[in-house]
């Protein structure tokens, strides 16, 4: 008697495994969709019906993996703030000198929202150079890491004044306005702001560099 060709069921950790990874893809693809459409319109203006569409799904499959507009939004910056921060941390903790983690702190935010440029403009929609809007959750949800890269930023500030490097001053004072510069900066970069795809630079990021070497730069 011939052996049967019947295939073997595929065990459940199996079919589990694949159901979380095809549910970790679609809300990736909503987040994706999410950040482009608040980027476009604003949180106000856009519509659950507007991402759902640009995801290529159903309004209620948004449902399936968050509770409202609110928590999506909120949801966009939690996975980019998860995602820029350890590269933060991995800047400040470099064996360099702190004016060159200075400087490498600028290639990484700037670089950051140019490989985001959606999100890039969302948040320069929703924030300024000192703190979060005040209208809505998000604040709450990313002011903790709201904070650690401030303070990441004015610990690389101590350390250039104890070395010598920095100019005197609030650590955490200098660190808001470092930040305040690079905000500036992303306000203006076409490889942000504008769709464009081969964007003519206003002001090349050689010139942020070595204005912020002059700000900075003790005297």
């Amino acid at each position: 008697m011939a052996k049967s060709t019947k295939a073997e069921p595929e065990p459940a950790s199996l079919r589990e495994q694949r159901r979380e990874q095809q549910q970790d893809l679609s809300r990736t693809q909503m987040l994706d969709a999410a950040e482009a459409v608040f980027g476009e319109k604003g949180y106000y203006d856009a519509t659950l019906k507007d991402i759902a569409e640009r995801a290529e799904f159903s309004v209620g499959s948004v449902y399936s993996f968050f509770q409202n507009k609110d928590d999506l939004f909120t949801s966009v910056f939690l996975r980019r703030g998860d995602e820029l921060l350890p590269a933060l941390r991995a800047v400040v903790a470099a064996d360099t000198s702190p004016t060159e983690q200075l400087h490498m702190l600028v290639d990484v935010e700037i670089g950051f929202f140019r490989r985001h440029r959606d999100f890039g403009r969302l948040y320069l929609r929703t924030s300024s150079a000192t703190t979060l809007s005040p209208e809505r959750r998000v604040d709450e949800a990313m002011r903790g890491r709201f904070q650690e890269a401030m303070e990441l930023q004015a610990d690389v500030m101590a350390r250039g004044q104890d070395a010598g490097e920095f100019r005197g001053g609030d650590a955490h004072a200098l660190a808001t306005v470092f930040s305040g510069m690079v905000s500036a900066f992303q306000a203006t970069d076409p490889a942000v702001i504008s769709d464009d795809p081969a964007p003519t630079e206003r002001l090349e990021l050689a010139a942020l560099h070595e204005m912020i070497a002059r700000a900075f730069a003790a005297p």
